[in-house]
């Protein structure tokens, strides 16, 4: 059996992470305690929630300490079990943190369910990132036949799902993406109807150009220069499911023009509705819907996906700052073993 390794907070990052802010570490195997399973990961997920955990301020989940192993999901196997409800070589997951074992209770866990797709969706198009673009819909943006859906991150692993999901629902899908590559694939592989790529000039004419309708639905994942841009064109009685604000995670000064007052009457004159979640308040009951459509829809192709994958728990601290640097391409992975 491999060695244990874990990935810690080795200092708080100010601005963009470090190398220096993680620390891998080895030592013994974790031993299983009576009624504990033994798991080893073979996939982390890497997100950009994590970069909130970094710090040590109020959220909606409490910060990693310092020198506490960095908080993430993961696919693991079974390696050894003292309960009876789980067995070698089930496959599992939860959220047990950048490290390669863990003794864990079996609450903690749930059985990996693809049905017939690759076990490591079940951390990206069929978990966490799948269901946050498919709660968001359902429960906020509620996307009507002609109408205009915007999401901003359309090449990220919520940004993918959520425009393919509002033309399943008979709307019209905007992406918009940073740079060529990623624009290319939102428009050529996810099959979007309009791209507008927000790291080239006159952002806001483009976004304006793409949505001569104006906008009925922004998924927001982003924020900054891109929030500017679609504000003005926000239809009466649009929705707005506020799901990330990657600019503003690594301390940036949130952009002008836009103001609070500015926005706020946006929000009055136009009969606004824009509400901030976590995905993990609509799971009671939206996720078993959830996975009993689209699972055969991934399977069957109709819902396209991209894995942005890299070897050995070593790689993820770098892989990190590469995904908030926006150097990913769909769902980042790390493939442990």
């Amino acid at each position: 059996m491999d060695p244990y390794r874990q990935v810690v907070l080795a200092a708080r990052p100010k601005g963009l992470p470090r190398a220096g802010d993680f620390r891998l570490e080895t030592g013994a195997l974790p031993e299983p305690l009576e009624g504990q399973v033994l798991v080893a990961t073979k996939f982390l997920s890497l997100d950009p929630y994590m970069r909130g955990r970094m710090n040590d301020a109020e959220s909606y989940a409490p910060p990693v300490k310092v020198g506490g192993v960095m908080e993430g999901e993961v696919v693991a196997e079974v390696v050894r079990s003292r309960h009876p409800s789980f067995s070698r070589g089930e496959l599992v997951q939860g959220r047990i943190g950048w490290r390669t074992h863990a003794a864990v209770v079996p609450r903690d866990l749930q059985r990996v369910e693809t049905g017939l797709n690759p076990p490591q969706t079940s951390l990206g198009v069929l978990g966490m990132p799948g269901f946050t673009a498919y709660a968001g819909l359902q429960a906020i943006g509620q996307p009507k036949p002609g109408e205009t859906v915007v999401v901003s991150s359309a090449a990220g692993a919520v940004g993918s799902v959520v425009g393919q999901l509002a033309q399943l629902a008979g709307a019209r899908a905007v992406g918009i993406a940073g740079g060529a590559a990623k624009c290319a694939y939102v428009r050529d592989e996810l099959r979007f109807d309009a791209v507008v790529d927000h790291k080239a000039r006159g952002l806001s004419k483009a976004v304006a150009a793409a949505c001569p309708d104006g906008i009925d639905v922004y998924f927001e994942n982003v924020g900054g220069p891109i929030w500017n841009a679609v504000l003005p064109l926000l239809n009466r009685y649009a929705r707005v499911p506020v799901c990330g604000l990657i600019a503003y995670y690594n301390g940036d000064a949130p952009a002008e023009p836009n103001s609070v007052v500015e926005t706020m009457l946006a929000i009055l004159r136009r009969s606004l509705l824009i509400r901030g979640f976590i995905n993990t308040e609509f799971a009671p009951e939206l996720y078993r819907a959830f996975l009993s459509e689209i699972t055969p829809l991934v399977h069957s192709g109709r819902i396209r996906h991209r894995e942005h994958v890299v070897e050995g728990l070593e790689a993820a601290p770098q892989a990190f700052i590469g995904m908030l640097e926006g150097h990913n391409f769909g769902k980042t992975l790390v493939r442990v073993s």
